[in-house]
């Protein structure tokens, strides 16, 4: 999953360039918006095929992809050479040829490693939400946005949603915050150049989020208080592998009315708890620094 939301996050991006060269002539006269917004989908529809037919084929040339996609040469190439560009193929032995590259390999060497970390932390969540009878989710952060990568449902939950595979802007939730606390100022500025209103309580400006993630790294924890939907609240509290490094962010969340006064504090402590149990599967054993609930 991990490295599918990868790959669709490359390919959105790759295949940007030639978005208006590859409409139809029913998108010409749509509009702008609505063009882009088709042809970006088309292109990367087409980009996943292609990668599909060299996976099938073992190789293939430019005119045998064109054929096979019902696009004109020159589309194809340009396809290609986005890929290329990116390590998702490359040119074979023979001329004009291409095959799959090893930037495939290393989207799929990333599923290993998300996957023990869901395995150690899955008793431990299901543990969290009989406990708090709220939602628990795992969640890791992937190119400005947070992936939620395993889930356990309390039986209070409202609504059994299925947040597993769900991109969320990382501005916006109290497990983004936590993963771009741990980051640098750069790091951070390159992953959220945009920073999108999703409620009247969302934090949009750079100064604002720098001062809140300053106050995470402080507290050790992040909370979320309808910035992402109305209603919603949700705290966080960092993961750390054997190096200390954070590698994911354990988060509860629920109904705003669920979380205020001892409850708040109830439930942070519980995460704490949980997340120093997951950090220890991991083969982290440092004690979590202890802080008031803000």
């Amino acid at each position: 999953m991990i490295a599918l939301c990868a790959l669709v996050l490359t390919l959105c991006n790759l295949t940007a360039a030639f978005i208006v060269n590859d409409m139809t002539d029913a998108e010409a006269t749509a509009e702008p918006s609505e063009s882009r917004a088709i042809g970006g989908v088309q292109s990367v529809d087409r980009a996943v095929t292609v990668l599909e037919i060299l996976a099938r084929r073992g190789a293939g040339g430019v005119s045998e992809i064109a054929d096979e996609l019902g696009v004109h040469k020159s589309t194809a190439f340009r396809l290609l050479a986005a890929l290329e560009e990116h390590e998702l193929v490359r040119q074979a032995e023979e001329r004009g040829h291409y095959e799959l590259g090893f930037g495939i390999l290393r989207l799929a060497n990333s599923i290993p490693s998300r996957l023990d970390l869901v395995r150690q932390a899955r008793p431990v969540m299901d543990a969290l939400a009989l406990e708090l009878d709220e939602t628990i989710n795992i969640a890791v952060l992937r190119q400005g946005f947070v992936v939620n990568v395993g889930q356990s449902i309390g039986r209070s939950a409202v609504a059994a949603y299925n947040w597993i595979g769900e991109l969320t802007p990382a501005h916006a939730t109290s497990s983004g915050k936590v993963l771009l606390a741990a980051l640098t100022t750069a790091e951070r500025r390159k992953l959220t150049k945009q920073l999108h209103a999703h409620t009247e309580h969302t934090i949009t400006t750079r100064a604002a989020l720098e001062d809140d993630l300053r106050k995470v790294k402080e507290a050790g924890y992040s909370s979320s208080q309808e910035e992402l939907e109305i209603g919603l609240y949700a705290v966080s509290v960092p993961i750390r592998d054997h190096t200390g490094s954070v590698v994911a962010a354990l988060s509860v969340s629920g109904p705003s009315y669920r979380f205020s006064g001892d409850r708040t504090t109830e439930v942070l402590t519980a995460v704490r708890r949980a997340t120093t149990s997951i950090n220890t599967r991991l083969g982290n054993f440092s004690a979590p620094a202890d802080a008031e609930v803000r």
